[in-house]
Protein backbone atom coordinates (compact mmCIF):
# COMPACT_ATOMS: atom_id res chain seq x y z
CA UNK A 1 0.00 0.00 0.00
CA UNK A 2 1.24 3.48 -0.84
CA UNK A 3 1.28 5.03 2.62
CA UNK A 4 4.52 6.97 2.56
CA UNK A 5 5.37 7.54 -1.08
CA UNK A 6 2.87 10.17 -2.20
CA UNK A 7 5.00 11.46 -5.06
CA UNK A 8 5.47 8.02 -6.65
CA UNK A 9 1.72 7.58 -6.92
CA UNK A 10 1.16 11.17 -8.06
CA UNK A 11 3.79 10.68 -10.79
CA UNK A 12 1.85 7.64 -11.98
CA UNK A 13 -1.40 9.60 -12.12
CA UNK A 14 -0.25 12.97 -13.50
CA UNK A 15 3.43 12.83 -14.45
CA UNK A 16 3.55 15.92 -16.64
CA UNK A 17 1.32 18.23 -14.60
CA UNK A 18 3.04 21.11 -12.81
CA UNK A 19 3.50 20.35 -9.12
CA UNK A 20 5.73 23.21 -8.00
CA UNK A 21 6.89 26.55 -9.32
CA UNK A 22 10.23 27.69 -7.87
CA UNK A 23 10.06 31.42 -7.17
CA UNK A 24 13.78 31.49 -6.32
CA UNK A 25 14.79 30.09 -9.71
CA UNK A 26 13.00 32.39 -12.13
CA UNK A 27 9.69 30.64 -11.49
CA UNK A 28 10.86 27.39 -13.03
CA UNK A 29 8.00 24.86 -13.26
CA UNK A 30 8.58 21.39 -11.81
CA UNK A 31 6.36 18.52 -12.93
CA UNK A 32 5.30 15.71 -10.64
CA UNK A 33 7.67 13.38 -12.50
CA UNK A 34 10.60 15.75 -11.99
CA UNK A 35 9.73 16.33 -8.35
CA UNK A 36 9.39 12.64 -7.59
CA UNK A 37 12.75 11.86 -9.19
CA UNK A 38 14.39 14.66 -7.19
CA UNK A 39 12.84 13.39 -3.95
CA UNK A 40 14.07 9.88 -4.85
CA UNK A 41 17.64 11.17 -5.05
CA UNK A 42 17.21 12.72 -1.62
CA UNK A 43 15.73 9.47 -0.28
CA UNK A 44 18.68 7.49 -1.70
CA UNK A 45 21.20 9.99 -0.25
CA UNK A 46 19.88 10.20 3.32
CA UNK A 47 20.71 6.54 4.16
CA UNK A 48 24.33 7.27 3.28
CA UNK A 49 24.24 9.55 6.35
CA UNK A 50 22.80 6.77 8.47
CA UNK A 51 19.13 7.71 8.20
CA UNK A 52 16.71 4.80 8.45
CA UNK A 53 13.08 4.22 9.30
CA UNK A 54 12.06 6.04 12.50
CA UNK A 55 15.08 8.39 12.51
CA UNK A 56 14.69 12.15 12.62
CA UNK A 57 15.95 14.53 9.94
CA UNK A 58 16.00 18.13 11.20
CA UNK A 59 15.61 21.07 8.82
CA UNK A 60 16.55 24.69 9.58
CA UNK A 61 15.82 26.62 6.42
CA UNK A 62 13.73 29.26 4.77
CA UNK A 63 11.13 27.94 2.32
CA UNK A 64 12.61 26.25 -0.72
CA UNK A 65 11.88 23.33 -3.03
CA UNK A 66 14.62 21.30 -1.32
CA UNK A 67 12.70 21.56 1.96
CA UNK A 68 9.74 19.83 0.30
CA UNK A 69 12.06 17.25 -1.26
CA UNK A 70 13.28 16.37 2.23
CA UNK A 71 9.75 16.03 3.61
CA UNK A 72 8.58 13.66 0.89
CA UNK A 73 11.89 11.78 0.92
CA UNK A 74 11.36 11.16 4.63
CA UNK A 75 7.95 9.77 3.73
CA UNK A 76 9.55 7.31 1.31
CA UNK A 77 12.01 6.13 3.99
CA UNK A 78 9.71 6.11 6.99
CA UNK A 79 11.95 8.79 8.55
CA UNK A 80 10.58 11.77 10.48
CA UNK A 81 11.22 15.37 9.45
CA UNK A 82 11.83 17.67 12.43
CA UNK A 83 10.89 21.20 11.43
CA UNK A 84 12.77 24.01 13.16
CA UNK A 85 11.54 27.56 13.65
CA UNK A 86 14.32 29.79 12.34
CA UNK A 87 13.09 32.65 14.53
CA UNK A 88 14.35 30.82 17.63
CA UNK A 89 17.78 31.48 19.12
CA UNK A 90 20.55 28.92 18.81
CA UNK A 91 20.05 28.14 22.51
CA UNK A 92 16.35 27.41 21.98
CA UNK A 93 17.07 25.37 18.87
CA UNK A 94 19.70 23.41 20.74
CA UNK A 95 17.15 22.44 23.38
CA UNK A 96 14.76 21.10 20.73
CA UNK A 97 17.53 19.19 18.98
CA UNK A 98 18.82 17.70 22.22
CA UNK A 99 15.31 16.54 23.03
CA UNK A 100 14.64 14.93 19.63
CA UNK A 101 18.20 13.74 18.74
CA UNK A 102 18.02 13.81 14.92
CA UNK A 103 20.58 11.93 12.88
CA UNK A 104 21.21 14.85 10.54
CA UNK A 105 20.54 18.59 10.52
CA UNK A 106 20.08 20.17 7.09
CA UNK A 107 20.44 23.94 7.12
CA UNK A 108 20.11 26.91 4.80
CA UNK A 109 22.84 29.53 4.25
CA UNK A 110 21.05 32.13 6.36
CA UNK A 111 21.61 30.04 9.50
CA UNK A 112 25.34 29.44 9.33
CA UNK A 113 25.96 31.19 12.69
CA UNK A 114 23.17 29.28 14.42
CA UNK A 115 24.59 25.97 13.25
CA UNK A 116 28.09 26.85 14.43
CA UNK A 117 26.70 27.48 17.92
CA UNK A 118 24.53 24.34 17.84
CA UNK A 119 27.43 22.09 16.84
CA UNK A 120 29.18 22.87 20.09
CA UNK A 121 26.12 22.20 22.24
CA UNK A 122 24.39 19.23 20.57
CA UNK A 123 26.93 16.42 20.20
CA UNK A 124 24.35 13.77 19.26
CA UNK A 125 23.84 14.95 15.67
CA UNK A 126 25.96 12.78 13.38
CA UNK A 127 25.90 14.92 10.25
CA UNK A 128 25.30 18.54 9.31
CA UNK A 129 24.38 19.20 5.68
CA UNK A 130 24.32 22.61 4.03
CA UNK A 131 21.85 23.48 1.27
CA UNK A 132 24.56 25.80 -0.06
CA UNK A 133 27.64 23.73 -1.04
CA UNK A 134 29.82 26.82 -0.87
CA UNK A 135 28.84 27.71 2.71
CA UNK A 136 29.61 24.96 5.21
CA UNK A 137 29.41 25.85 8.90
CA UNK A 138 32.41 23.62 9.62
CA UNK A 139 34.89 21.54 7.67
CA UNK A 140 33.20 18.30 8.61
CA UNK A 141 29.81 19.26 7.15
CA UNK A 142 28.49 17.74 3.94
CA UNK A 143 26.75 19.42 1.03
CA UNK A 144 23.12 18.66 0.25
CA UNK A 145 24.11 18.71 -3.41
CA UNK A 146 25.77 15.32 -2.87
CA UNK A 147 22.35 13.82 -3.44
CA UNK A 148 22.82 14.49 -7.17
CA UNK A 149 25.33 11.62 -7.19
CA UNK A 150 22.58 9.20 -6.17
CA UNK A 151 20.06 7.54 -8.53
CA UNK A 152 16.57 8.89 -9.10
CA UNK A 153 15.11 5.37 -8.92
CA UNK A 154 12.74 4.61 -6.03
CA UNK A 155 14.47 3.67 -2.77
CA UNK A 156 13.80 0.20 -1.35
CA UNK A 157 10.16 0.08 -0.15
CA UNK A 158 9.50 0.44 3.56
CA UNK A 159 6.47 -1.05 5.29
CA UNK A 160 4.65 1.68 7.19
CA UNK A 161 1.35 2.01 9.01
CA UNK A 162 -0.98 4.98 9.25
CA UNK A 163 0.38 5.51 12.77
CA UNK A 164 3.98 5.90 11.57
CA UNK A 165 5.22 9.46 12.31
CA UNK A 166 6.08 11.61 9.30
CA UNK A 167 6.81 15.05 10.75
CA UNK A 168 7.54 16.68 14.08
CA UNK A 169 5.86 20.08 13.90
CA UNK A 170 6.07 22.45 16.84
CA UNK A 171 3.28 24.43 18.41
CA UNK A 172 3.57 28.20 18.63
CA UNK A 173 5.32 28.08 21.98
CA UNK A 174 3.88 31.35 23.34
CA UNK A 175 3.65 29.92 26.88
CA UNK A 176 6.99 28.16 27.17
CA UNK A 177 9.18 25.71 25.24
CA UNK A 178 7.41 24.60 22.05
CA UNK A 179 5.88 21.12 22.04
CA UNK A 180 6.60 18.82 19.10
CA UNK A 181 3.32 17.49 17.73
CA UNK A 182 3.86 14.11 16.05
CA UNK A 183 2.08 14.15 12.68
CA UNK A 184 1.61 10.62 11.41
CA UNK A 185 1.05 9.50 7.84
CA UNK A 186 -2.57 8.96 8.77
CA UNK A 187 -2.90 12.48 10.21
CA UNK A 188 -1.52 14.14 7.09
CA UNK A 189 -3.62 11.93 4.81
CA UNK A 190 -6.90 12.47 6.64
CA UNK A 191 -6.33 16.22 6.86
CA UNK A 192 -5.85 16.16 3.10
CA UNK A 193 -8.96 14.03 2.52
CA UNK A 194 -11.03 16.36 4.68
CA UNK A 195 -9.70 19.43 2.88
CA UNK A 196 -10.11 18.12 -0.66
CA UNK A 197 -13.61 16.78 -0.01
CA UNK A 198 -14.89 19.73 2.01
CA UNK A 199 -13.09 22.70 0.48
CA UNK A 200 -13.58 21.60 -3.11
CA UNK A 201 -9.90 21.60 -4.10
CA UNK A 202 -9.19 20.56 -7.69
CA UNK A 203 -6.19 19.66 -9.84
CA UNK A 204 -6.55 23.08 -11.47
CA UNK A 205 -5.97 24.94 -8.21
CA UNK A 206 -2.74 26.84 -7.63
CA UNK A 207 -1.61 28.56 -4.44
CA UNK A 208 1.21 30.67 -3.08
CA UNK A 209 3.36 28.83 -0.54
CA UNK A 210 4.94 31.62 1.51
CA UNK A 211 3.87 30.50 4.98
CA UNK A 212 6.94 29.05 6.74
CA UNK A 213 7.39 25.33 6.21
CA UNK A 214 8.37 24.86 9.85
CA UNK A 215 4.70 25.54 10.62
CA UNK A 216 1.69 23.32 9.95
CA UNK A 217 0.20 26.19 7.93
CA UNK A 218 3.00 25.81 5.40
CA UNK A 219 2.93 22.03 5.27
CA UNK A 220 -0.69 21.05 5.62
CA UNK A 221 -3.25 23.80 5.04
CA UNK A 222 -2.88 23.65 1.26
CA UNK A 223 0.50 22.11 0.30
CA UNK A 224 -0.15 18.44 1.09
CA UNK A 225 -3.83 18.55 0.00
CA UNK A 226 -2.82 20.02 -3.37
CA UNK A 227 -0.27 17.23 -3.86
CA UNK A 228 -3.01 14.74 -3.04
CA UNK A 229 -5.39 16.16 -5.67
CA UNK A 230 -2.65 17.05 -8.19
CA UNK A 231 -2.68 20.85 -7.96
CA UNK A 232 0.34 23.14 -7.74
CA UNK A 233 2.14 25.46 -5.32
CA UNK A 234 4.40 28.42 -5.99
CA UNK A 235 7.25 28.01 -3.50
CA UNK A 236 8.40 31.38 -2.14
CA UNK A 237 11.23 32.01 0.30
CA UNK A 238 8.90 34.05 2.51
CA UNK A 239 6.25 36.74 2.38
CA UNK A 240 6.82 39.69 0.06
CA UNK A 241 3.76 41.82 -0.58
CA UNK A 242 4.77 42.90 -4.10
CA UNK A 243 5.51 39.30 -5.01
CA UNK A 244 2.06 38.24 -3.78
CA UNK A 245 0.38 40.79 -6.06
CA UNK A 246 2.57 39.68 -8.99
CA UNK A 247 1.74 36.02 -8.48
CA UNK A 248 -2.00 36.62 -8.12
CA UNK A 249 -2.08 38.69 -11.28
CA UNK A 250 0.37 36.78 -13.48
CA UNK A 251 0.73 33.16 -12.31
CA UNK A 252 -2.84 31.89 -12.18
CA UNK A 253 -3.23 31.72 -8.40
CA UNK A 254 -6.74 30.51 -7.55
CA UNK A 255 -6.64 30.00 -3.77
CA UNK A 256 -4.51 31.50 -1.04
CA UNK A 257 -3.96 31.00 2.69
CA UNK A 258 -2.34 33.49 5.05
CA UNK A 259 -2.47 35.07 8.48
CA UNK A 260 -4.17 38.41 9.26
CA UNK A 261 -0.95 40.42 9.45
CA UNK A 262 -0.13 39.48 5.84
CA UNK A 263 -3.58 40.44 4.55
CA UNK A 264 -3.42 43.75 6.40
CA UNK A 265 -0.05 44.44 4.73
CA UNK A 266 -1.63 43.77 1.33
CA UNK A 267 -4.51 46.14 1.98
CA UNK A 268 -2.18 48.91 3.13
CA UNK A 269 -0.09 48.57 -0.04
CA UNK A 270 -0.63 51.07 -2.91
CA UNK A 271 -1.29 48.19 -5.34
CA UNK A 272 -4.35 47.02 -3.41
CA UNK A 273 -6.82 49.34 -5.17
CA UNK A 274 -5.76 48.37 -8.69
CA UNK A 275 -4.61 44.74 -8.37
CA UNK A 276 -6.44 42.19 -10.53
CA UNK A 277 -7.89 39.65 -8.09
CA UNK A 278 -10.40 38.15 -10.51
CA UNK A 279 -8.74 34.70 -10.72
CA UNK A 280 -8.98 34.06 -6.98
CA UNK A 281 -11.70 31.53 -6.11
CA UNK A 282 -11.28 32.17 -2.40
CA UNK A 283 -8.85 33.35 0.25
CA UNK A 284 -8.74 31.96 3.77
CA UNK A 285 -7.24 33.49 6.90
CA UNK A 286 -6.00 31.49 9.86
CA UNK A 287 -3.60 31.46 12.78
CA UNK A 288 -5.31 34.29 14.66
CA UNK A 289 -8.61 36.23 14.69
CA UNK A 290 -8.94 38.43 11.63
CA UNK A 291 -10.36 41.96 12.00
CA UNK A 292 -13.77 42.35 10.27
CA UNK A 293 -12.58 45.28 8.10
CA UNK A 294 -10.13 42.93 6.37
CA UNK A 295 -13.04 40.70 5.33
CA UNK A 296 -15.03 43.66 4.03
CA UNK A 297 -12.21 44.99 1.87
CA UNK A 298 -11.79 41.64 0.11
CA UNK A 299 -15.56 41.34 -0.36
CA UNK A 300 -15.59 44.81 -1.92
CA UNK A 301 -13.07 43.49 -4.46
CA UNK A 302 -15.32 40.50 -5.24
CA UNK A 303 -13.14 37.90 -3.46
CA UNK A 304 -14.63 35.20 -1.23
CA UNK A 305 -12.60 35.85 1.91
CA UNK A 306 -13.30 33.70 4.96
CA UNK A 307 -11.94 32.75 8.35
CA UNK A 308 -10.33 29.36 8.87
CA UNK A 309 -9.45 27.60 12.09
CA UNK A 310 -7.08 24.86 13.10
CA UNK A 311 -4.25 23.76 15.34
CA UNK A 312 -1.05 21.88 14.69
CA UNK A 313 -2.54 19.05 16.73
CA UNK A 314 -5.76 18.90 14.67
CA UNK A 315 -4.46 18.53 11.17
CA UNK A 316 -4.90 21.61 11.11
CA UNK A 317 -7.98 22.13 8.90
CA UNK A 318 -11.22 21.79 10.85
CA UNK A 319 -14.07 23.91 9.42
CA UNK A 320 -15.42 25.28 6.16
CA UNK A 321 -17.83 28.14 5.48
CA UNK A 322 -19.78 27.54 2.25
CA UNK A 323 -19.74 30.33 -0.28
CA UNK A 324 -23.44 31.09 0.10
CA UNK A 325 -22.93 31.73 3.83
CA UNK A 326 -19.93 34.06 3.68
CA UNK A 327 -22.01 37.24 3.96
CA UNK A 328 -24.85 35.64 5.88
CA UNK A 329 -22.58 34.37 8.67
CA UNK A 330 -19.80 36.98 9.00
CA UNK A 331 -17.14 35.94 11.47
CA UNK A 332 -18.11 32.26 11.46
CA UNK A 333 -15.57 29.56 10.66
CA UNK A 334 -18.47 27.48 9.34
CA UNK A 335 -19.25 23.82 9.85
CA UNK A 336 -16.97 20.82 10.57
CA UNK A 337 -15.16 19.12 7.70
CA UNK A 338 -16.37 15.77 6.40
CA UNK A 339 -14.54 13.45 8.81
CA UNK A 340 -14.21 15.79 11.80
CA UNK A 341 -16.23 15.72 15.02
CA UNK A 342 -16.44 18.80 17.23
CA UNK A 343 -18.26 19.76 20.39
CA UNK A 344 -18.26 22.68 22.82
CA UNK A 345 -18.17 21.93 26.53
CA UNK A 346 -18.39 23.86 29.77
CA UNK A 347 -18.12 22.44 33.29
CA UNK A 348 -18.35 18.86 32.00
CA UNK A 349 -21.46 19.29 29.82
CA UNK A 350 -22.10 20.19 26.20
CA UNK A 351 -23.09 23.79 25.63
CA UNK A 352 -26.44 24.98 24.40
CA UNK A 353 -26.67 27.03 21.16
CA UNK A 354 -24.82 30.35 21.42
CA UNK A 355 -23.29 29.38 24.77
CA UNK A 356 -19.52 29.85 24.99
CA UNK A 357 -17.33 26.95 26.07
CA UNK A 358 -14.12 25.12 25.15
CA UNK A 359 -13.89 23.62 21.68
CA UNK A 360 -13.04 19.91 21.50
CA UNK A 361 -12.11 18.12 18.25
CA UNK A 362 -12.03 14.41 17.36
CA UNK A 363 -11.12 12.48 14.21
CA UNK A 364 -8.38 10.55 12.40
CA UNK A 365 -6.51 13.80 11.72
CA UNK A 366 -5.77 14.35 15.44
CA UNK A 367 -2.12 13.74 16.32
CA UNK A 368 -1.29 10.92 18.77
CA UNK A 369 0.55 13.35 21.05
CA UNK A 370 3.68 15.38 21.73
CA UNK A 371 7.25 14.15 21.41
CA UNK A 372 8.60 13.12 24.82
CA UNK A 373 5.68 14.86 26.57
CA UNK A 374 3.40 12.10 27.92
CA UNK A 375 1.86 14.24 30.66
CA UNK A 376 1.02 17.11 28.32
CA UNK A 377 -0.31 14.60 25.78
CA UNK A 378 -2.61 13.10 28.40
CA UNK A 379 -3.84 16.54 29.37
CA UNK A 380 -4.52 17.66 25.79
CA UNK A 381 -6.09 14.49 24.34
CA UNK A 382 -8.70 12.78 26.52
CA UNK A 383 -10.70 9.81 25.24
CA UNK A 384 -9.79 10.77 21.67
CA UNK A 385 -10.93 14.38 22.05
CA UNK A 386 -8.39 17.18 21.57
CA UNK A 387 -8.96 19.91 24.16
CA UNK A 388 -8.03 22.98 22.14
CA UNK A 389 -8.02 25.63 24.87
CA UNK A 390 -10.04 27.80 22.48
CA UNK A 391 -13.40 29.30 23.36
CA UNK A 392 -16.15 28.88 20.80
CA UNK A 393 -19.91 28.89 20.37
CA UNK A 394 -22.30 27.32 17.89
CA UNK A 395 -25.48 29.02 16.72
CA UNK A 396 -28.85 27.33 16.31
CA UNK A 397 -28.09 26.50 12.65
CA UNK A 398 -24.86 24.65 13.48
CA UNK A 399 -22.35 27.33 12.46
CA UNK A 400 -19.32 27.73 14.70
CA UNK A 401 -17.61 30.90 15.93
CA UNK A 402 -14.21 31.12 17.62
CA UNK A 403 -14.41 33.55 20.51
CA UNK A 404 -10.84 33.51 21.81
CA UNK A 405 -8.29 31.64 23.89
CA UNK A 406 -9.38 30.26 27.24
CA UNK A 407 -6.17 31.55 28.83
CA UNK A 408 -6.58 35.00 27.26
CA UNK A 409 -10.13 35.59 28.48
CA UNK A 410 -10.39 38.63 30.77
CA UNK A 411 -12.64 38.35 33.82
CA UNK A 412 -13.60 41.90 34.77
CA UNK A 413 -15.94 42.36 37.72
CA UNK A 414 -17.16 38.79 37.27
CA UNK A 415 -17.97 39.31 33.57
CA UNK A 416 -16.15 37.47 30.76
CA UNK A 417 -14.47 39.70 28.20
CA UNK A 418 -13.19 38.07 25.00
CA UNK A 419 -10.25 40.05 23.56
CA UNK A 420 -11.01 39.05 19.96
CA UNK A 421 -14.42 40.75 20.13
CA UNK A 422 -12.89 43.99 21.42
CA UNK A 423 -10.06 43.80 18.88
CA UNK A 424 -12.60 43.46 16.08
CA UNK A 425 -14.30 46.69 17.13
CA UNK A 426 -11.09 48.70 17.50
CA UNK A 427 -9.74 47.39 14.19
CA UNK A 428 -12.74 48.94 12.44
CA UNK A 429 -11.50 52.45 13.33
CA UNK A 430 -10.01 54.01 10.18
CA UNK A 431 -6.87 55.18 12.01
CA UNK A 432 -6.00 51.74 13.38
CA UNK A 433 -3.51 49.51 11.56
CA UNK A 434 -3.34 46.69 14.12
CA UNK A 435 -4.54 46.02 17.65
CA UNK A 436 -4.21 43.48 20.46
CA UNK A 437 -6.08 43.48 23.77
CA UNK A 438 -4.66 42.04 26.98
CA UNK A 439 -5.81 41.96 30.58
CA UNK A 440 -4.09 44.05 33.28
CA UNK A 441 -4.63 44.07 37.06
CA UNK A 442 -7.19 46.50 38.48
CA UNK A 443 -7.80 47.19 42.18
CA UNK A 444 -11.55 47.56 41.73
CA UNK A 445 -12.53 45.14 38.93
CA UNK A 446 -9.75 42.59 39.43
CA UNK A 447 -8.80 42.79 35.76
CA UNK A 448 -9.54 45.18 32.90
CA UNK A 449 -8.69 45.36 29.23
CA UNK A 450 -5.80 47.27 27.75
CA UNK A 451 -5.52 47.85 24.00
CA UNK A 452 -2.10 47.98 22.36
CA UNK A 453 -2.63 49.81 19.09
CA UNK A 454 -0.56 50.45 15.98
CA UNK A 455 -2.06 53.60 14.50
CA UNK A 456 -1.69 55.49 11.26
CA UNK A 457 1.35 57.80 11.47
CA UNK A 458 -0.72 60.97 11.04
CA UNK A 459 -1.41 61.11 14.80
CA UNK A 460 -5.10 61.73 14.21
CA UNK A 461 -6.36 59.24 16.79
CA UNK A 462 -6.07 59.51 20.56
CA UNK A 463 -6.62 57.16 23.48
CA UNK A 464 -9.80 58.98 24.43
CA UNK A 465 -11.14 58.79 20.87
CA UNK A 466 -10.59 55.02 20.68
CA UNK A 467 -12.26 54.44 24.05
CA UNK A 468 -15.25 56.53 22.96
CA UNK A 469 -15.35 54.55 19.72
CA UNK A 470 -15.55 51.30 21.72
CA UNK A 471 -18.35 52.66 23.90
CA UNK A 472 -20.55 52.99 20.83
CA UNK A 473 -20.32 49.25 20.09
CA UNK A 474 -19.52 47.45 23.34
CA UNK A 475 -21.02 47.00 26.77
CA UNK A 476 -19.33 49.15 29.39
CA UNK A 477 -17.46 46.27 31.04
CA UNK A 478 -15.91 45.25 27.67
CA UNK A 479 -14.47 48.68 26.89
CA UNK A 480 -10.69 48.84 27.47
CA UNK A 481 -9.73 51.11 30.32
CA UNK A 482 -6.48 52.13 28.69
CA UNK A 483 -4.80 52.34 25.30
CA UNK A 484 -1.08 52.09 24.60
CA UNK A 485 0.30 53.07 21.20
CA UNK A 486 3.13 51.00 19.74
CA UNK A 487 5.05 51.06 16.48
CA UNK A 488 4.51 47.33 15.83
CA UNK A 489 3.00 44.25 17.44
CA UNK A 490 5.41 41.36 18.04
CA UNK A 491 4.55 38.08 16.34
CA UNK A 492 5.36 34.44 16.91
CA UNK A 493 6.92 32.13 14.33
CA UNK A 494 3.42 31.21 13.16
CA UNK A 495 2.59 34.85 12.39
CA UNK A 496 0.30 35.29 15.40
CA UNK A 497 0.49 38.31 17.66
CA UNK A 498 2.71 37.32 20.58
CA UNK A 499 0.47 38.15 23.52
CA UNK A 500 2.85 36.61 26.03
CA UNK A 501 5.44 39.21 25.05
CA UNK A 502 2.81 41.96 25.05
CA UNK A 503 1.79 41.02 28.58
CA UNK A 504 5.44 41.21 29.61
CA UNK A 505 5.84 44.64 28.00
CA UNK A 506 2.49 46.26 28.74
CA UNK A 507 0.72 44.08 31.30
CA UNK A 508 1.99 45.68 34.49
CA UNK A 509 -0.21 48.18 36.21
CA UNK A 510 2.50 50.87 36.21
CA UNK A 511 2.10 51.00 32.42
CA UNK A 512 -1.37 52.49 32.84
CA UNK A 513 -1.87 55.71 30.91
CA UNK A 514 -5.34 56.65 32.15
Amino acid sequence: MYIGDWLARREMLSPNEVALIDAQREYAPITYRQWNRSANRTANWLPSLGVKRGDLVAVLSMNCVEYLDIWFACGKLGAIMQTLNWRLTSHELGALLSDATPVVLIYGPEFHAHVEAIQADVPGIRYYASLDPGDLASAGDVAFSEREEHPDAPPPPVELTWDSPWALCYTGGTTGMPKGAMLTHGNVTWNSINSVMSWGLTAQDRTILNMPLFHTGGLNVLTAPLVHIGGSSIVCKGFDVDQVFDLIEEMGVTIYFGVPTLFIAQQQHPRWVSADLSRLRWVISGGAPCPPPVFARFWERGVDFKMGYGLTESGPNTFWLPREDIHRKPGSVGVPLFHVDVKIVKEGRECAPNEVGELLIRGPQIVPGYWNRPEETAHAIVDGWLHTGDLACCDAEGYYYIVGRLKEMIISGGENVYPSEVEGVIAAHPSVIAVAVIGVPDSHWGEVGRAIVVAQPDGAVTEEALIDFCRECLARYKVPKSVVFAETLPTTGAGKVDKRLLREQYGRIENAVC
